[in-house]
């Protein structure tokens, strides 16, 4: 039997879906290529904008031709957007062929799942309304071979207005060091590169736990791990971003100087009603520590334009940060509202049309930025962690350099996985190309 897997979303949810994919081959299933193919299809959903369920529900909706032609094809549905108050019955109802539906909080149990549903071929909604421990030592079918994803902090305590993740993810829970680094050092006999370190606000690590630990001192740890030579880390909150930190960022030589550090919104008002918890100048002051500390540092953001109450003002503001901060580069969205959230409730909702043109302003001065940032490089020997070859030329290899810039290069296939010296010959806006000089 075949299973696929579509997922939508961030890291955590990728991460996730290679957790179904290791559970779902130790029942001997074997992954399809397409879902065609597949006798059990599974939805790892985002919810965070609404867009990505509005793909979910187009994609649901498709299906039920595959249903009609195969009555024994098994569809799951889990992830955030299950995990949304009320929203099992909303998709029950609009798709009654789903066979399971289940949250965030219960992976785990999918093998028995399915093993029910193949048994009885009764409908299964397992929700957990609240999260539990960490289940650890799950199978875990990983899509990449040279860079790996390390979640080390659950959930979320901090309850920005717009966001609906501390809902459907729970509060926080870090690991335990032990068990990061016994994965790590795993990793790294398997012949892994490089890992990114996950969490909703990894600067919250070990907080909640009984040893007295913090992120900084994990990175130490993690860079003692000598045969993984790159250690990347999302996403910090501009609030729990220490001195300390940004020492053990500087300290540790295998910590990529790239850090995203997402700003939100250039206007203290909105900040506050963001429920961010600093200030514009809190924040600034904090960029100019890491690049300080850090003199050949990437720094990159999230913008959310169209917040509820934005004035013309609000936003110039913003303009004002970006211009003077000058990030590296910026992930922009239009606010968008989530049921079940404090700005969801809140007065001066902003006309789309009105957010769509102060996206497209923001754009283009972050586009000028970052492609002025990039002509820096140019003519420079920067570090290239090659991961592959370039799907659209196949003559091509493609890496990404220490500040994860994105990174293309003429040279062999062996390369592949090695991480090689790369004179920079070409800028563009978002890439840069090169030729190995060893």
């Amino acid at each position: 039997m075949k299973f696929f897997i579509f997922t939508y979303g961030c890291q955590m949810n990728e991460y996730d879906s290679e957790i179904m994919s290791g559970l779902l081959n130790e029942m001997n299933l074997i992954q399809a290529d397409d879902p065609k193919e597949a006798d059990i299809i599974i939805f790892n959903t985002c919810c965070v904008r609404e867009h990505a369920e509005e793909k979910v529900f187009g994609r649901l909706g498709q299906l039920k031709k595959l249903k009609v032609k195969n009555p024994n094809l098994i569809i799951a549905i889990g992830g955030c957007m299950t995990q949304q108050k009320g929203m099992a019955d909303e998709i029950i109802r609009r798709f009654p062929y789903i066979d399971i539906v289940f949250g965030t909080y219960n992976t785990f149990q999918l093998p028995e799942m399915i093993n029910k549903v193949m048994k009885d071929r009764q409908s299964i909604v397992n929700i957990w309304e609240k999260e539990g421990e960490i289940i650890e030592k799950l199978p875990i079918k990983r899509t990449d071979k040279i860079k790996a994803w390390i979640p080390i902090i659950h959930g979320c305590n901090n309850f920005c207005s717009y966001c609906i993740v501390p809902y459907v993810r729970g509060r926080e829970r870090s690991r335990s060091m032990k068990e990061i680094i016994q994965e790590a050092k795993k990793l790294e006999s398997e012949g892994y590169r490089e890992i990114t370190i996950l969490g909703q606000n990894v600067n919250s690590y070990g907080k909640d736990l009984n040893e007295k630990v913090e992120f900084a001192d994990l990175l130490y740890a993690l860079n003692d791990i000598r045969g993984i030579k790159r250690i990347r880390f999302i996403t910090s909150h501009p609030k729990d971003f220490s001195d300390r930190l940004i020492t053990a960022i500087s300290e540790c030589d295998n910590v990529c100087e790239h850090i995203h550090l997402p700003l939100q919104s250039g206007s203290n008002k909105i900040l506050k009603l963001m429920n961010r918890h600093y200030t514009k100048e809190h924040y600034e002051e904090l960029v100019y520590k890491i690049r300080n500390k850090i003199p050949n540092s990437s720094i990159t953001t999230d913008i959310i334009i169209g917040f509820p109450g934005e004035t013309d003002e609000d936003f110039f503001d913003t303009l004002d940060l970006i211009n003077r901060l000058e990030f590296d580069s910026a992930f922009t969205f239009m606010y968008s509202k989530r049921k079940g959230t404090p700005a969801a409730l809140m007065p001066g909702h902003i006309d789309t049309e009105v957010k769509k043109n102060r996206l497209f302003q923001l754009m283009a001065v972050q586009e000028e930025i970052t492609h002025n940032k990039n002509r820096e490089l140019l003519g420079k020997t920067l570090e290239v962690l090659v991961e592959g070859v370039d799907t659209k030329t196949r003559n091509r290899l493609i890496g990404r350099t220490r500040t994860n810039k994105i990174t293309f290069i003429d040279g062999d296939q062996e390369t592949v996985g090695k991480i090689v010296k790369v004179k920079i010959n070409k800028t563009k806006t978002w890439t840069l190309e090169g030729e190995i000089v060893d």
